[in-house]
């Protein structure tokens, strides 16, 4: 049996690991930190009552377009632990809310009717919505500058109005992408609303785990394939014909697959050129409350910092989101918690009267990386020049940003990468359904 190192146990080396390990390989998964999941992960915290909870380091959620990912869940048995909504809710300063969900019509119009009903935007600006929509289907494939350029001067070109701009198009990319419009390279907002919005009439429905993404990853969903083997708390240093760990100890394999974030991965293969990348930061905002302060499983909210709000149990536990958040990095953690707390009130008018029993703020500095316009032809492909090394994760060529969906597409990239120099081809990554 052929074996595989695989040095880094977040969604790109998990998902390398499980398609090279269904193929036959011997697998042995190298991770530095007590538990799998990198980025998106979960970790238990003190619960005050001599008891701890476990939270998720952020909100994570995913699109039904995200096929790789989700095989990725099927693989592990956990497809039934992710819950999937229709229906999105748009909320303004005030508390009006706006459905959003696919209508009757065919895709790529199966949202016209929702584009028409929100009311948010007056119809001037929704007639020019779905103009800029269009013009993404037109445009999606055949325009080859869109990687040169920001998603901000698309829209621009494009005479998207402001209100627009602010209230549809960053509210959705910079949720989506984790980067500011003005940052975003345009591929990657077009890939959004093309198979988000505008692929077939489901691949807009949003799955939220049911429970911590920690447990999806769990030892129990790897219990069948004993050619897989983990070892946490143990951190590669080098990569030289071998991997040596921090405490001297060496480990050799047929293949190195080398799966951590790209300035970790740039010592472990100096020959990765990632002097242009740069990371962008995700907050997460837990907020417990005395009493439910809603009732919506979750929302987009307008015009304030927080841009989502996720119900985590009875309207109690809500958990807010602010995605490229770099905003909130010079504040403490006490006033993210009281900038929540003030935006919160003025969507939701039950927060006024409910008491604030704990909080729990997350600031992820290196959430991911920055999609910047013209870093998609810099981000290397899974081959290096040593024929038993190859790469993975989501800031490798995937053609995605830095998403769960991309790092799983990584992994399987990889694994395809090392199945053909084994001398057995295997496919693994779904194309996109565009």
């Amino acid at each position: 049996m052929q074996s595989v190192i695989v040095v880094g146990a977040g969604l790109a080396g998990l998902s390398a690991a499980v398609a090279l390990a269904d193929s036959g390989f011997s697998v042995d998964v190298f991770e530095s930190r007590p538990y799998p999941g990198g980025r998106a992960t979960s970790y238990s915290i003190p619960s005050g009552d001599g008891t701890s909870e476990t939270l998720d380091n952020c909100q994570h959620i995913l699109l039904h377009c995200c096929q790789n990912l989700l095989d990725f869940y099927r693989r592990l048995g956990v497809s039934q632990q992710i819950d999937f909504h229709d229906q999105f809710y748009f909320i303004e300063p005030g508390g009006r809310i706006s459905y959003f969900r696919s209508g009757v019509l065919p895709a790529p119009a199966h949202f016209l009717e929702s584009f028409f009903g929100l009311a948010f935007l007056n119809l001037a600006e929704k007639t020019a919505l779905v103009r800029g929509l269009l013009a993404i289907q037109l445009q999606y494939g055949s325009r080859s500058d869109l990687d040169g350029i920001s998603m901000a001067q698309w829209l621009h070109e494009q005479r998207q109005p402001e209100r627009v701009v602010e209230r549809f198009w960053r509210q959705i990319l910079v949720s989506a992408v984790n980067e500011e419009l003005d940052r975003m390279a345009a591929s990657h907002g077009f890939q959004v609303i093309k198979l988000g919005f505008l692929g077939g009439a489901d691949s807009y429905k949003m799955g939220v785990p049911a429970v911590p993404l920690g447990e999806l990853y769990s030892s129990n969903h790897w219990r069948d394939r004993s050619n897989v083997r983990f070892h946490f708390r143990r951190t590669v240093e080098s990569l030289n014909g071998a991997i040596t760990l921090s405490d001297g100890a060496t480990a050799t394999a047929d293949f190195y697959l080398v799966s951590v974030p790209f300035e970790r991965a740039s010592l472990l293969v100096p020959e990765i050129d990632v002097t242009t990348f740069q990371h962008s930061p995700i907050t997460g905002i837990h907020l417990w409350f005395d009493r439910p302060v809603t009732d919506l499983p979750h929302a987009t909210l307008l015009d304030r910092t927080i841009q989502w709000m996720f119900n985590k149990g009875g309207g109690k536990h809500i958990q807010l989101v602010v995605s490229a958040s770099r905003s909130l990095i010079s504040l403490s953690r006490n006033e993210v918690v009281e900038l929540a707390c003030r935006e919160l009130a003025e969507f939701f008018p039950l927060v006024k009267d409910a008491q604030l029993i704990k909080s729990h703020v997350v600031k992820e500095l290196r959430a991911t990386f920055s999609a910047a316009p013209g870093l998609e032809t810099r981000r290397p492909g899974v081959a290096t020049s040593r024929p038993d090394i190859f790469l993975a994760g989501d800031w490798t060529r995937t053609g995605w940003p830095s998403t769960m969906e991309g790092a799983v597409r990584s992994g399987y990239i990889a694994a395809e990468a090392i199945c053909s120099a084994a001398g057995k081809p295997q496919k693994f990554c779904i194309p996109d359904a565009v």
